[in-house]
Formats: structure tokens, C-alpha cells, sequence
């Protein structure tokens, strides 16, 4: 995928730089690269959310696992999984955020 435009519609107006950064970096060229594919690359990224309790960007990066392949099924047995590893609360929190994104 190229010219991804997600970071200058989300914040462009307030950090110009930082949505460059996300959009022609990290998703035109990190997301792009052939050591993994785009659907493990979700599952990676949402581990790391959810171990992170970065629910705000769990919230597009569930809908984007899906998008990549990852099903609903999968991504709740990864967060169970993680609880076991980055704790409960998190999890929980993850889990909340899941259902939110998967309703839609």
C-alpha cells in the first residue's frame, strides 16, 4: 500500500511532521517491507498495544488487523493470551475496546 493518508486526516492540522512520519514511514514503507506479512504485522502491532494499554490506538489497529486477514476469533485469543503476560487489567481494557470495534 502507498499514500497512506490516515496520519494527515487524524492530526495533520496540529503535527504536520508526526503524520508525515506515520503515513510515508511507517505505513508507506514499514508496513510495506517483505519480512512479514501485513497480517502478522497486525498481530504484532496489536500485541504491543495491548501490552502498552494504548487502547486510543488499538481502536484502528483492530479494524485494521481485520482488514489484513486477522479474524475476530484470533485477535480475542491474542488478548487472552496477552493477560497472562501483560496483565489483567489490560486485557480487559483491550477486550472493552473489541467489542466497541467489532459492533461496527
Amino acid at each position: 500500500m502507498t499514500g497512506w493518508t490516515g496520519g494527515e486526516r487524524a492530526i495533520g492540522d496540529i503535527a504536520p511532521t508526526l503524520a508525515h512520519y506515520t503515513d510515508k514511514v511507517l505505513f508507506d514503507e514499514v508496513w510495506a517491507r517483505p519480512g512479514l506479512s501485513r497480517r502478522d504485522r497486525s498481530l504484532a502491532t496489536v500485541s504491543a498495544l495491548v501490552t502498552l494499554g494504548a487502547t486510543d490506538q488499538l481502536r484502528f489497529h483492530l479494524g485494521y488487523a481485520r482488514d489484513n486477514g486477522v479474524t475476530e476469533e484470533e485477535l480475542i485469543e491474542t488478548i487472552t493470551h496477552l493477560a497472562f503476560y501483560s496483565g489483567w487489567p489490560r486485557a480487559m481494557a483491550a477486550v472493552s475496546v473489541a467489542r466497541e470495534v467489532f459492533v461496527d
